[in-house]
């Protein structure tokens, strides 16, 4: 980091503004003394509005865990967090839980745009760390939790639950022998009926049992143009990452990983709109977006929020195509293999606890045990920012000529995916009356990128790379990486 230890903890301090001097003078990734299997692991929860209320749950059910702590910025959705934790202490700040010294685990269910910085303030503060998923709101922070929680030595595991579920686990094994051949393609499938969220006719006063400026945070204090602060956050890319970043990353990991890739693509373009209603949100309800790994391997990605059939029986989901047939992987628990004649060819079922399994590591102060790895988060992460870097520089089209600029694939497999993909994308609009030539949605850019370097480099590169990383906000910045 650019940053010395002392300047980073000072920036901290004087953001969190609670008066204490323990992080004045803690080292770097300090922390209490690892407990012992039978001692008890004190947990803090951030943000425990939805999400976070299903962390308690997890952990409550744990021997030898106690939810010591919960935080949230809005104090008036804590009441169920409590109910179900009484002896638990309220924060409304994370700073302050994130420094009291008799919490061992942070568990992280904030809104998008607080998950990195939340994670790493954490490990800096010698926190082990559950965040959920998507790992990042950006590339950078991705990247830069991946090299501090590498430096701290301490236990990081990633929302993403289907890299511990028996049934995913079995069937990517299976894809890895060879059980369909060569596997070429992988369409991950984010069908999910989203609604309008309505519209307002200015900004909205945040309500007051909220620190708004605290809950804005990295994103930076902003109107709030919404009706709902809450959850509707994800339709607004200052917050959120649309249903590519939202569902869509539990997809993203597993097409990946079935894919056998452990980089970012090469070439991206993204195309879509929010169309069907007029509403607050500015991040696509309809997007197609290709990922290029080179001749032999592509991944693409579909989110449809309006009514829409499922896809070989997947609506939220990954379809592999391979020689010998393709795998369908509509649960998480449950995945099955087809012949080229749609017989079965195998199924694979269960399931394990990925809140246990992350303990589990916690126990033993072993990072290596976690099933979801920080970089396997940051990567499938990644991904869905990069189809929306390409959507965010996109030029205003009419959603019925949205396939005619189509060109990260000009020939051969990758333009034949996105052909058919983009066929039914039109038939889609059709089946739910979206007018083809009044609406408007927006064609990317097909982006070159550099895998090692996770920049973009060639055509509109210099515009592209400005959405890798957020502006920096005092007192709430990733810090510098060297």
């Amino acid at each position: 980091m650019t940053q010395t230890r002392r300047e980073f903890f000072d920036t901290l301090l004087a953001a969190a503004a609670v008066g204490a001097t323990s992080l004045h003078t803690r080292p770097l990734f300090a922390r209490a003394p690892r407990r012992s299997p039978n001692e008890t692991i004190r947990v803090g929860v951030i943000g425990v509005r939805g999400r976070g209320r299903a962390h308690i749950g997890e952990f409550k059910r744990m021997d030898n865990v106690e939810v010591a702590a919960i935080c949230d910025a809005d104090e008036a959705v804590v009441d169920l967090a409590r109910k179900s934790v009484p002896d638990a202490k309220y924060y409304q700040d994370m700073r302050a839980l994130i420094e009291d010294d008799t919490i061992d685990v942070i568990s992280i269910a904030t809104p998008n745009h607080w998950h990195s910085l939340a994670s790493i303030w954490a490990l800096q503060a010698g926190k082990h760390v559950y965040v959920e998923k998507p790992l990042s709101h950006d590339v950078y922070e991705g990247r830069a939790l991946v090299e501090i929680a590498k430096a701290s030595g301490l236990v990081v595991q990633h929302g993403t639950q289907a890299r511990t579920a028996t049934a995913t686990r079995d069937a990517m094994q299976f894809l890895h022998e060879g059980g369909l051949g060569k596997v070429s393609l992988a369409r991950a499938l984010c069908y999910k009926r989203r609604g309008s969220i309505g519209k307002v006719d200015g900004p909205q006063a945040p309500p007051e049992s909220c620190d708004y400026k605290l809950w804005c945070g990295p994103a930076g204090e902003h109107p709030l143009t919404r009706k709902n602060l809450h959850y509707d956050w994800h339709w607004n890319f200052a917050t959120g990452n649309g249903d590519l970043g939202n569902q869509g990353v539990h997809q993203m990991d597993i097409a990946r990983w079935g894919l056998g890739v452990d980089t970012l693509p090469s070439v991206v373009q993204s195309i879509g709109g929010r169309v069907g209603y007029v509403d607050d949100g500015n991040t696509p309800n309809t997007q197609v977006a290709l990922f290029d790994y080179g001749p032999e391997k592509q991944l693409i990605f579909e989110v449809r929020g309006l009514k829409t059939p499922a896809y070989k029986g997947a609506s939220i989901g990954v379809v592999f195509e391979g020689e010998k047939g393709y795998l369908v992987s509509a649960s998480y628990t449950k995945v099955q293999a087809f012949d080229r004649d749609g017989q079965v060819m195998a199924t694979f079922e269960g399931n394990q606890n990925h809140f246990g399994q992350f303990m589990e590591a916690v126990r033993a102060g072993n990072p290596a045990m976690v099933n979801a790895t920080p970089l396997d988060g940051h990567l499938s992460s990644a991904l869905c920012h990069l189809g929306n870097v390409s959507y965010k520089l996109g030029l205003p089209t009419p959603v019925g000529q949205l396939g005619n600029s189509f060109d990260a694939f000009p020939q051969g497999a990758g333009a034949e995916i996105g052909r058919e993909a983009l066929a039914r994308f039109g038939q889609h609009m059709q089946e739910n009356g979206v007018n083809l030539e009044k609406e408007m949605g927006f064609v990317g850019p097909a982006l070159q990128f550099d895998p090692q370097t996770e920049r973009f480099h060639g055509k509109r590169a210099n515009e592209a790379n400005q959405l890798l990383r957020k502006p920096p906000v005092e007192g709430f910045t990733v810090p510098d990486l060297a």
